[in-house]
């Protein structure tokens, strides 16, 4: 969703540089709490990272589905509460 959303028009530029530096925070050797510190240098990675791809879906715009018609029925495919 990411991926599609960096590359979509659509897509305001400061989501599309939070996504950037989700990525890039990733594989960057420089961390807040370096990762030469057993444990406690990959728990920021385990809590930061999530915290931000979860802060940029929230926040991208919604686009209408494309409903396009291919050798079958169109699955509706919203959920529903009971």
């Amino acid at each position: 969703m990411l991926w599609k959303a960096f590359w979509s028009p659509g897509t305001p530029l400061y989501l599309k540089f939070a996504t950037f530096a989700a990525a890039a925070y990733l594989v960057w050797p420089i961390d807040l709490i370096t990762d030469f510190i057993p444990l406690l240098g990959w728990v920021d990675d385990i809590i930061l990272v999530p915290l931000l791809v979860s802060w940029i879906v929230s926040r991208l715009p919604v686009t209408a589905p494309v409903r396009a018609r291919r050798d079958g029925p169109i699955i509706d495919g919203t959920a529903r509460r009971m």
